[in-house]
């Protein structure tokens, strides 16, 4: 008798479900479908944005605290459960505080979009000042290559900053403006080691040398070689808060670097150096999320 009960109850259990499902199945319409798909697409998104982060540490903190409060609760422990309702109640303000990194990061990368770097100029047209700034760049990239080529023979250090759509104004205010046509003997004379500003990053903006002795952020990731220099370090962390492309020459050991997106590849030559710099600034569609590029596992300054 007591185990047709539980069959019973088990049968009106997956009936009543079952009648859920086909109720909600009749109220369904495209509007919801249009709701689940967007909020699939945001949840990606933030998997995506905190993903490899320190963020993604920092989330797993926050589901702890909130399984604790589940807990405090559900065992009515009064005190406990008071503390992290008063805590949750404040809870936005501190992931605005923790998050803003990421937050930052994604707001710029929506402005970097083609959505977000539409403008008026793209209805009045302006190829002059366009064909005028692909001209320089590609003189700028022309310049650097053969630096760096130079500069890996006499092993000479140098860190060499693009700019692309995320503006580097609060980069730029640590050095010294020069707004020059780019060059070879501007650039070899701007990290001459006894040149006042070798020790910073130089800026190119629109393909013009447009500041140098810049001092660039150091990424504060932990997975990062310990044998990597302050050079590279700081080319990572700029790249990680920018759209940037940098190119860095080790001052030990000649090798020719890229830091973007907050990936670094190495050991670049003449060659590989001028085909990856033409992709990622005069052809850059597809090089966003390239994903050939291999992490940073060993190298020096």
């Amino acid at each position: 008798m007591m185990t047709l009960n539980v069959f019973d109850s088990i049968a009106k259990f997956f009936s009543s479900l079952f009648t859920a499902i086909s109720d909600t199945v009749k109220k369904f319409t495209y509007k919801d479908a249009i709701d689940i798909i967007l909020l699939a697409i945001l949840i990606y998104a933030l998997i995506r944005l905190i993903r490899e982060t320190r963020a993604a540490q920092l989330l797993k903190g926050l589901v702890i605290l909130l399984l604790m409060y589940l807990l405090s609760t559900t065992l009515q422990l009064f005190m406990m459960s008071t503390l992290f309702s008063y805590f949750f109640q404040f809870s936005w303000v501190a992931l605005l505080i923790v998050f803003q990194p990421e937050i930052r990061s994604a707001l710029e990368r929506m402005g970097r979009s083609k959505v977000g770097t539409w403008s008026i100029s793209n209805l009045v047209g302006t190829r002059t000042e366009e064909d005028e700034v692909l001209l320089n760049l590609h003189s700028a990239i022309n310049a650097v290559v053969a630096v760096a080529a130079q500069f890996q023979r006499d092993k000479v250090g140098a860190l060499i900053v693009f700019e692309r759509e995320t503006k580097l104004g609060e980069i730029i205010g640590t050095g010294t403006v020069i707004n020059a046509q780019p060059s070879a003997p501007l650039i070899g004379n701007v990290f001459f080691n006894k040149a006042p500003l070798h020790d910073g990053a130089m800026i190119i903006r629109d393909g013009m040398v447009y500041a140098a002795g810049c001092i660039l952020p150091l990424t504060s990731r932990d997975d990062v070689n310990y044998e990597l220099g302050t050079r590279h370090r700081a080319a990572i962390g700029l790249s990680e808060n920018s759209d940037a492309v940098i190119v860095i020459v080790s001052e030990e050991t000649g090798q020719i670097s890229i830091a973007c997106n907050g990936i670094l590849t190495r050991d670049y030559t003449r060659e590989t150096l001028s085909a990856a710099l033409q992709k990622f600034l005069i052809n850059p569609s597809g090089n966003e999320e390239k994903r050939g590029l291999w992490r940073v596992k060993n190298g020096k300054k």
